[in-house]
């Protein structure tokens, strides 16, 4: 099992934050969060498009329990997972902004390639 950044949360909190973080993911193409978020955010975002990819009912239902928006999961299945079908991995990039004004926190931003 690999490991897992906690994030600074409580399980169920980084649970639905990671879940939010995916769903704006495959939504907008792309997210602004922290370098260490974007990188958690990462390792699902390829395993829904992933599943996406397999296209069958099974996997439209694994990927429906984890995304939160019906419309966004039609959206993966339909266009963004065809766009990934030669592709072996590698469907999210990750560019580092510099530090947050406030605490000094590295951003990062996380888009579809």
């Amino acid at each position: 099992m690999a490991k897992l950044r906690k994030l600074g949360r409580r399980t169920d909190h980084r649970d639905a934050m990671l879940r939010n973080q995916v769903t704006s993911l495959l939504k907008n193409g792309k997210i602004t969060t922290t370098v260490t978020r974007a990188k958690e955010t990462k390792r699902m975002a390829e395993k829904m498009i992933t599943l996406a990819k397999r296209g069958d009912l099974h996997a439209r239902r694994q990927v429906l329990a984890y995304v939160y928006d019906e419309t966004v999961v039609k959206n993966l299945f339909d266009e963004i997972a065809p766009k990934y079908a030669e592709r072996n991995g590698g469907y999210t990039r990750i560019l580092k902004m510099g530090p947050r004004r406030g605490d000094a926190a590295e951003m990062g931003i996380l888009e579809l390639v």
